[in-house]
């Protein structure tokens, strides 16, 4: 029996009232306190409870016929049953410049992830590390059923780009007009292109003059290593209320050094980098667009090749890639792949260069053709 999970005190009482016996659920990171005499009277079985306070007679009861995984004094926690907000990671923020960041639970979490060593072989920082992640992946997968699995797309590309360049503009615009299209804007959740992704999502809905306005804002701080891009991204927050669209992040500690975009409504982070890479690409079905980026981008574009490829997704979702000047000239990833799928030794590579936005949008909307059983 697949095991149901539970994210609130008020489902699982719900479920408590209703149900003479409760089997198969796991309940992440709740205080039960308060439910002592139901789950007291209740009998409960082979049920998961993870980094749950419960008193010392809960304990006794339970433990007999179901599994108690206790949390650990750490700065993060270990079993999340939601994904972040960009208000959680930056608690404490008092947008001063000079220090607002230092003061953030991210900052902490960051700093003894780098304390404690970025691959340790602690048996304790490495399970904790583990569980933490595995319970973002359930919420994260949690939150994506709300998404038909083709609407959901990546923007991929490097965290350097500034927000005076033309290109990030032409991100913004992008994700906005996807996201006003109905999709779901996911990227690795950190500055530049990353974040551009993230400031469409957040302006849907609006006029592109809101474009205009947000960028007359962040240009004073063009990149992230500038002492205002946080305070005068909570500006542009300020100014522009998060409306009913969302988008996902998906960053790492790994890079902590890159501060998470504020403009996510969602943030899947993660200290296993290959975990968080391999994830973001695998849900981005409706398509992944790769804008110029360095090492790390182009690491991706393999990764996205290798599962079309192979159709490990059962299909193969479209390869877009931004700038051409960028990926035939200064770094010719895309000359090679056409190459090869043209030779037929890539196989299923729905491969498209521009440096249009509109033109992007174009190639997205002919993917949902159905051939073979495979998306073309």
């Amino acid at each position: 029996m697949m095991t149901k999970e539970i994210t609130s005190v008020e489902e699982f009482k719900i479920l408590l009232d209703r149900e003479q016996t409760i089997t198969s659920i796991a309940v992440q990171n709740l205080d039960l306190r308060d439910l002592r005499k139901e789950l007291l009277t209740v009998p409960v079985k082979d049920c998961l409870f993870l980094g749950c306070r419960l008193t010392d007679a809960m304990i006794c009861r339970l433990q007999k016929n179901n599994y108690i995984f206790p949390t650990l004094d750490l700065p993060y926690p270990i079993y999340p049953n939601k994904l972040y907000t960009a208000e959680e990671l930056y608690a404490s923020i008092d947008l001063q410049p000079a220090t607002s960041y230092e003061a953030t639970l991210d900052k902490a979490i960051y700093d003894h992830f780098i304390r404690t060593g970025k691959y340790t072989t602690d048996i304790k920082e490495s399970l904790a590390r583990s569980l933490h992640d595995q319970s973002i992946t359930n919420a994260l997968q949690d939150f994506i059923q709300n998404y038909e699995e083709t609407n959901i797309m990546a923007i991929m590309g490097g965290h350097g780009l500034s927000r005076s360049h033309e290109n990030y503009r032409k991100v913004v615009h992008l994700s906005k007009n996807l996201t006003e299209s109905g999709k779901l804007m996911v990227s690795g959740g950190g500055p530049g292109a990353m974040e551009a992704t993230h400031l469409g999502a957040w302006l849907a809905g609006r006029p592109d003059t809101a474009i205009d306005e947000a960028l007359a804002i962040l240009t004073q701080a063009p990149l992230f290593t500038d002492n205002q891009w946080l305070s005068t991204a909570w500006a542009v927050i300020s100014k522009f209320p998060i409306g009913s669209h969302q988008s996902l992040g998906i960053p790492t500690w790994l890079y902590g050094h890159e501060p998470p975009t504020p403009f996510a409504s969602h943030i899947a982070k993660y200290f296993t980098n290959s975990i968080r890479e391999d994830g973001l690409l695998a849900i981005a079905k409706g398509g992944v667009i790769f804008t110029p980026g360095s090492a790390g981008t182009v690491q991706e574009v393999f990764q996205e090749v290798t599962q079309n490829h192979y159709l490990t997704l059962q299909y193969a979702s479209p390869m877009i890639f931004f700038d051409s000047t960028f990926w035939t000239e200064d770094w010719p990833v895309y000359p090679l792949l056409k190459s090869l799928a043209d030779s037929h030794k890539l196989k299923h590579l729905n491969l498209g260069l521009y440096d249009d936005v509109a033109a992007i949008q174009d190639h997205l909307k002919s993917f949902f053709l159905y051939k073979n059983g495979y998306y073309v």
